[in-house]
């Protein structure tokens, strides 16, 4: 079926993927996912990728989107509009709309930022991350990934960017029945390291070999207000990846940070960014590179060393459904450890992106924690993605990032 949209007879004549009796709602009120369980008819003529038109039991107009039987998810919504037309220009306009949404968050200091985000951006799937001149583009649809070249064309001449690097390596993929693909799409291939900024300071991202896009740009604002509590104070940065939580803590005052990552390399790269914001790795800061559940508990059963602050910042725990109980007790144990290891009145900043645990669910396990910890533990602050990743009030999934910082006393 052609990419074009809006000239398709929406009468229910025309071929449309048809929804089962009562199965609308979610459509009506704009939720973008559109799950297998609730379609009763998808049209031979259709191949998996394309823009096709979605209606109701009766042939009522619903929505236009992309069609991918494969995935649980078979079709990923695009616009509600039957007149709109999905071509070329659409999405240059989709594009260039999220791109002016960020024009509050770049900067003189910072250079660092989500660009598109997906859902929220009414772009499914698409994912696309600005690290200075360059751009880091992550498919995670069938439909987005058939359309990259084009794509990657207009976030150049819509940005202006020296290159852009796909790092489509995220498990969704393979759900999406496609394998991993990463590699330059367009324009210069970036240096092995990129220098960014972000609110002023300054840190080497690794954009071909680093975690999800290279850099954890979602908390921006998080490491500003945890660094809020680190003047004069001792720090754990836990699960550190390349030590922005640490930088910031130091650039408040802190007199020094441990921190801890499995990955060596990150850990290596954490300490030349303490060089390149002026801090000396030696006498500031302490790099341990291990399991961190072990090496909380090994610490508990040693009776120490105690901080002032603790910052858990772990990778996603839940993957899906049936990870969740398993993950559940990872934040339970690692946050229990943590509060262990807290001084009297220390404060712990605690964080989960696993998008299938809500923040009252959350709450909860650290609630839990506590008890089993035995320790008074007060909420001080709330906290959550930044800006340029918007949650979309159709779409609450979007909102997967949350944290609490506590005092343990």
């Amino acid at each position: 079926m052609s990419e074009t949209g809006g000239n398709e007879d929406q009468g229910g004549r025309a071929p449309a993927v048809t929804l089962k009796p009562g199965r609308e709602k979610p459509v009506r009120q704009r939720h973008p996912w559109v799950y297998s369980g609730a379609i009763r008819r998808i049209p031979k003529e259709f191949a998996d990728g394309d823009i096709v038109p979605v209606t109701d039991a009766r042939g009522a107009w619903l929505a236009w989107g992309y069609l991918n039987r494969r995935s649980q998810i078979q079709v990923r919504l695009l616009s509600w509009d039957p007149d709109e037309v999905i071509n070329d220009a659409f999405w240059r306009n989709r594009l260039a709309q999220a791109i002016r949404a960020r024009c509050d968050v770049a900067g003189r200091d910072t250079d660092v930022y989500r660009l598109v985000h997906a859902e929220s951006d009414y772009l499914p799937g698409l994912t696309v991350d600005r690290y200075a001149d360059y751009l880091v583009l992550q498919a995670g649809a069938l439909g987005i990934d058939r359309r990259k070249a084009m794509l990657t064309g207009h976030l150049q001449e819509l940005t202006g960017c020296a290159g852009v690097l796909e790092r489509s390596d995220m498990v969704q993929r393979k759900q999406e029945g496609l394998g991993e693909a990463s590699g330059l799409l367009a324009g210069d291939a970036p240096p092995s390291q990129v220098e960014v900024q972000e609110n002023g300071l300054r840190f080497l991202v690794d954009l071909a070999g680093g975690q999800k896009t290279g850099f954890y740009a979602d908390q921006r604002a998080n490491r500003a207000r945890v660094a809020a509590y680190c003047h004069g104070k001792e720090i754990l940065n836990v699960f550190s990846y390349t030590g922005a939580f640490g930088v910031y803590a130091l650039a408040r005052g802190a007199t020094h940070v441990t921190n801890i990552d499995a990955s060596i390399p990150a850990l290596e790269l954490g300490e030349e960014n303490l060089r390149l914001n002026g801090f000396d790795p030696d006498a500031q800061s302490e790099s341990l590179a291990g399991d961190a559940f072990q090496i909380l508990r090994d610490w508990r059963a040693a009776g120490g060393p105690h901080f002032d602050v603790i910052i858990l910042d772990p990778p996603k725990f839940a993957t899906s459904k049936r990870s969740v109980d398993r993950a559940l007790r990872g934040y339970k144990d690692i946050n229990l450890l943590a509060m262990g290891l807290l001084r009297p009145g220390g404060v712990l900043a605690t964080f989960s992106c696993s998008g299938l645990i809500d923040a009252a669910l959350f709450q909860k396990v650290i609630f839990g924690a506590a008890i089993d910890a035995r320790r008074s533990v007060q909420i001080l602050e709330w906290l959550h993605q930044g800006a340029d990743h918007p949650v979309a009030v159709t779409f609450p999934e979007g909102q997967y990032l949350k944290g609490l910082v506590c005092r343990v006393v």
